[in-house]
């Protein structure tokens, strides 16, 4: 008779190896470095295009508002109510840049300016046009927004809306300290002022992101340009 074989025991599992704290610490941070600098390599192969994206957009936006202008020249006006050409680089803290128009003749034919405010989806920065003459905004165009298309976009198509800004009332008060009256968005249908602006039915937050960003700015702006609009007559 076979004697039964009886197969010899598994020897027992090795435990798995322990992986140190040094060791994740010293992988997380090589791995974060790496993404680091991939990162701020990305950002700064592309940040030249961004700015001159931008640059053309605000261009686009300045012919658009004035649309008898043939040349463009940015000028910073400080605090200290000096104005001085711009560089096209940031802008110092207090200072409003804003860009003077030229005709063919090297006539002023208007200033532009940009101001922005917050609107449904994201802020909304338009570029408007100031003419000396009428001490009124004469026309707007938008420099970026994401609202909701179809809604907020009917800023750009809307005829009634555009309307308001044919002939916008931003005068100074008599010390040329600030604008006579505020311009301000109503109810559409009820304008009655000539620094109102009557609101899209549907779109008013996007309409109020518009008027709160002009009024905004033209505050900003023009207690510090209307005094010095000589130096601007002739392009420089």
């Amino acid at each position: 008779m076979n004697t039964p074989v009886t197969p010899p025991a598994s020897a027992p599992a090795a435990p798995p190896a322990v992986t140190s704290t040094t060791s994740l610490i010293s992988t997380l941070g090589l791995v974060s470095a790496i993404c680091g600098l991939i990162i701020v390599g990305t950002y700064e192969a592309t940040l030249a295009a961004a700015r001159a994206n931008r640059q053309l957009a605000v261009e686009r936006a300045v012919f658009k508002v004035l649309p008898t202008a043939k040349t463009v020249t940015e000028f910073l006006a400080l605090p200290s109510g000096d104005i001085l050409p711009g560089s096209g680089g940031d802008v110092p803290p207090g200072a409003v840049k804003f860009h003077a128009a030229y005709d063919t003749n090297g006539q002023l034919a208007g200033i532009a300016a940009e101001g922005a405010a917050k609107g449904y989806a994201d802020t909304v920065r338009v570029m408007f046009g100031y003419g000396s003459a009428c001490q009124c905004i004469m026309g707007i165009g938008v420099v970026s927004m994401r609202e909701t298309p179809g809604i907020g976009d009917k800023i750009l198509t809307d005829k009634a809306f555009l309307q308001n800004f044919q002939a916008l009332d931003v005068k100074l008060n008599a010390e040329l300290s600030a604008l006579a009256h505020e311009v301000k968005v109503v109810k559409h249908g009820s304008k009655t002022q000539p620094w109102q602006i009557d609101a899209i039915s549907g779109a008013t937050v996007t309409s109020r992101a518009v008027g709160k960003g002009i009024n905004d700015a033209a505050q900003a702006l023009l207690p510090r340009l209307v005094p010095k609009l000589d130096q601007l007559k002739g392009k420089p």
